[in-house]
């Protein structure tokens, strides 16, 4: 969004404040849902091609409000995880498309907002087939759906194993009573098991998401009234 104000702080390397002049309308307090989903439609139009440019994936955009302001934030990933670096750098890419976006054909958020760019944290669910890849070698939590098959128990059971393979069609899980492979359809969300023996493995971008330029938490004054995911 075109700065045609006075930009205000800086909230780190993987996020900015951005003040516009542009209307107000739509920057109530209460806006309702439907608003902010099509604030979040267009956003993903000018987002998900940079991102993907980057050679990343858009694992999350979301729009809320909080206070006078907007919060866009922005989840990528890839293979082999994202760093501090990466994140910057996608991070300007981004502001720099959605200044151009702005220009081209005006307002894509209204007013001010703030602008979040992370890598996910490991609370986020395994849900697409490279969620699962991407954790190879991670203790997980998962259900695992009743298929009517005459082999397996009745009804859903909850599992926890080691992701020791995945591909495009199925993950191979370690538990305690040996392997098994599962497809993606009888999987329900995966979640990762923090092993507190492991935490040096946590990547640098967890480790300081949410932290500004100077390694203090960002203090967000105004509570999140409103979100759409």
């Amino acid at each position: 969004m075109t700065q045609r104000g006075r930009a205000t702080r800086p909230t780190g390397p993987a996020g900015r404040t951005r003040r516009t002049d542009g209307s107000r309308g739509g920057d109530r307090a209460g806006a309702p849902r439907t608003d902010l989903a099509a604030r979040r439609a267009r956003l993903r139009e000018v987002i998900e091609p940079v991102v993907t440019r980057e050679g990343y994936d858009l694992e999350d955009l979301s729009v809320s409000r909080a206070g006078r302001r907007h919060v866009v934030r922005v989840i990528v990933d890839a293979d082999g995880g994202i760093n501090l670096d990466a994140v910057a750098d996608v991070s300007r890419a981004v502001s720099a498309a959605l200044d151009a976006a702005e220009e081209a054909g005006g307002d894509i958020v209204a007013g001010e907002y703030q602008l979040e760019v992370s890598s996910p944290g490991v609370d986020r669910p395994l849900t697409l087939p490279r969620h699962w890849r991407r954790n190879v070698g991670r203790l997980v939590k998962v259900t695992v759906r009743a298929t009517g098959a005459p082999e397996q128990p009745a009804g859903d059971r909850q599992v926890t194993g080691r992701v020791v393979a995945a591909d495009d069609e199925r993950v191979t899980l370690e538990t305690d009573s040996g392997r098994t492979d599962h497809t993606y359809t009888e999987l329900g969300p995966g979640r990762v098991q923090v092993e507190f023996h492991r935490l040096d493995e946590i990547d640098e971008a967890e480790e300081f998401d949410g932290a500004d330029e100077d390694g203090e938490d960002i203090d967000d004054e105004d509570d999140v009234e409103d979100e759409e995911r």
